[in-house]
């Protein structure tokens, strides 16, 4: 069995076709993009790649690459390819993320349509096994509706909605005398979220509407109230100050 052809430790011709690959290159980007010569690589068998400096300084660290070719016993180098690469320093794009994955929900727009996820985790189809599910998560089938929620998609919205801004992490929530369980304008949820949220429907809160934690608080709980004065303190008359007062004659204005 014959050992494999090793690959040739050199190639004069290839190596010496400096002028050659420098043209290539000026004639691809032109002459102020293309610097000093910074490398050649013998790739192959009569096949070698020069690689030269690019000056454009929106692609620092980046190469050209000229690739050449010579036939056997050929005396003159042919031009293969010219192409711009990057190097270890240079500064590159991120890799490409589908628009679908890059999408976030602040992204969205009234009005925007988002495309269908046949296979979403946090919605189950009506007719898939339910029998894990308890009567308490599961006591609405849903009627009408092709897919409801997941147990993975009531966790996902009950970690966000906990964290966000009608939780009981919030300045005003803390800062609240008491919280949106013992408040008369709280609507209760059903299901298997109805111990943990409920939905504001006090026009004067800025959660109106809005699904809020049962320990999360605001300063227009319907049990609380400001703090009455004693009724011996009278507010004094407004005191004008005549001195600061700029006449302004009307007749000859």
């Amino acid at each position: 069995m014959s050992a494999p052809s090793k690959k040739p430790a050199e190639d004069k011709v290839l190596a010496g076709a400096i002028d050659e690959a420098r043209a290539a290159a000026i004639e691809l980007a032109g002459e102020d993009k293309v610097g000093a010569h910074a490398a050649f690589v013998l790739e192959d068998v009569r096949l070698g790649t020069h690689r030269f400096v690019c000056t454009d300084p929106g692609y620092r660290g980046w190469c050209w690459a000229v690739t050449l070719a010579r036939v056997p016993r050929g005396r003159a180098a042919t031009i293969c390819e010219v192409v711009l690469q990057p190097g270890d320093d240079s500064l590159l794009a991120p890799d490409w993320i589908p628009y679908a994955q890059r999408l976030r929900p602040e992204d969205v727009s009234p009005g925007d349509t988002l495309p269908y996820v046949p296979h979403d985790e946090r919605l189950v189809t009506q007719d898939a096994d339910t029998t894990s599910e308890s009567d308490e998560d599961f006591d609405e089938m849903g009627l009408g509706r092709k897919r409801v929620l997941s147990p993975a998609g009531r966790a996902a919205a009950a970690e966000r909605w906990y964290a966000g801004k009608a939780g009981p992490n919030t300045p005003g929530s803390r800062r609240a005398k008491a919280k949106c369980t013992t408040c008369g304008f709280l609507l209760k949820l059903s299901g298997s979220t109805s111990h943990m949220f409920g939905v504001c429907a006090n026009e004067w809160s800025v959660d109106d509407g809005r699904v809020v934690s049962l320990d999360h608080g605001c300063g227009a709980h319907s049990e609380t109230d400001l703090p009455q004065s004693s009724g011996d303190w009278q507010p004094s008359a407004p005191v004008i100050d005549e001195f600061d007062i700029e006449p302004f004659d009307l007749k000859n204005s």
